[in-house]
């Protein structure tokens, strides 16, 4: 089976550890280990201090998937979670335990590229776009129109990835309706859940409400520790998790047993982390509404519901590749444009998670001054 480049790892894999403005990481500020293991109980510590290095549990750490439990609805349990070394993982076992090649399956886009990739390497799919034009909100009619007799799978992706754009409560229950009339899997990528700007916009997670929801975390993007490489999937049916445990098998077979102690460590004290990550991030966007407010004749948005990320339009002809590259190498500032995602439009997505963004925006706004003069409006 051969898998078409991947775009977005290729690129940042080229920059993102070079260049020394990351103005679109994907993630939250980091915590040293030192710091991980300060906030940890005594329970934890002793975890910590006489762990052996040996194989683990392929499901993972029975204490650690409890706690993941933990984070959702009753409805979930230690025996509804299966761990994986980081989100890829995950995406990557679900897609091989559930699809076969005479399915059909509908991917919400743009997205992550793995989310799309991996399903239609396997069988059919129809991709939904979110559109700017419509502020990015889903249209769950063009869901329902999508769907085939062999429709086996809806890939969905909020927070969204790269907009930051949230579906409403009533929005996610119409698809859940939808989804259990023709007996079709909800996948739903929820790596950036619990960031979102008003938590009344918070949706239940789909594996804690839909019986053949399936729920993806990660301890990357949240909690900003993607060197741990720990991800899960939730999900009600335990029979689904069986099978794509068993794929998992021919890859990671089981995970990094101090990175479970340390994600352990973590989710004990997610109260702290998110308290300052919710700091962070909102002091950083503060300094990104004033921007997109001073130079609206040339960039504009639709500010963000959730996730540390946003998906902003550059309104200049000139092509968003060539802005990023001549930011790249003229002020040392990273951006992804938006044909990473197969996006025609001037898109690019940026970043407000980490404290070295008012750094890179302010060499950003650098870049525009001396270069805006040469610039002209697209039609």
């Amino acid at each position: 089976m051969k898998y078409p480049e991947f775009k977005l790892e290729n690129y940042l894999s080229k920059r993102e550890f070079v260049a020394p403005f990351n103005f679109c990481a994907s993630d939250l500020e980091s915590h040293s280990m030192e710091k991980i293991i300060q906030m940890a109980g005594n329970e934890e510590k002793k975890l910590w201090n006489n762990l052996d290095l040996h194989y683990t549990e392929t499901k993972g750490l029975a204490q650690l998937r409890q706690e993941i439990a933990n984070i959702y609805h009753s409805s979930i349990q230690s025996e509804h979670i299966l761990c994986f070394a980081g989100a890829e993982e995950g995406i990557y076992s679900m897609a091989h335990a559930l699809l076969k090649p005479n399915d059909h399956a509908i991917i919400i886009t743009p997205c992550y590229q793995s989310l799309e990739a991996l399903p239609s390497s396997i069988c059919e799919t129809t991709n939904i776009a979110l559109k700017y034009s419509e502020q990015w909100r889903i249209d769950l009619s063009r869901i329902e129109n999508a769907i085939q007799k062999n429709t086996k799978l809806i890939v969905i992706n909020f927070p969204h990835n790269p907009t930051g754009t949230l579906i409403t409560h009533e929005q996610q229950k119409n698809l859940v309706a939808l989804a259990r009339k023709h007996n079709i899997w909800i996948f739903s990528d929820e790596v950036y859940r619990l960031l979102e700007r008003d938590p009344n916009q918070r949706l239940p997670a789909i594996a804690s409400i839909y019986e053949k929801g399936l729920s993806l975390s990660v301890m990357s993007k949240a909690y900003g520790l993607a060197g741990l490489r720990i991800g899960w999937i939730a999900c009600q049916n335990e029979e689904a998790l069986e099978k794509i445990a068993q794929v998992k098998h021919y890859l990671s077979i089981c995970n990094s047993a101090p990175s479970e102690i340390l994600s352990l460590m973590a989710l004990r004290s997610k109260e702290k982390i998110f308290e300052r990550n919710k700091q962070l991030m909102n002091r950083n966007l503060q300094l990104l509404e004033l921007f997109f407010e001073e130079y609206s004749e040339w960039f504009e948005w639709v500010p963000p519901q959730g996730g540390c990320i946003a998906y902003p339009l550059f309104k200049g002809e000139t092509s968003i590749d060539v802005i990023a590259d001549e930011l790249l190498n003229q002020k040392g500032v990273l951006i992804l444009p938006s044909s990473i995602y197969d996006h025609s439009e001037n898109h690019f997505r940026i970043s407000f998670g980490r404290s070295s963004m008012p750094d890179a925006l302010e060499r950003f706004i650098e870049y525009i001054d001396q270069n805006k003069k040469k610039w002209k409006k697209s039609p």
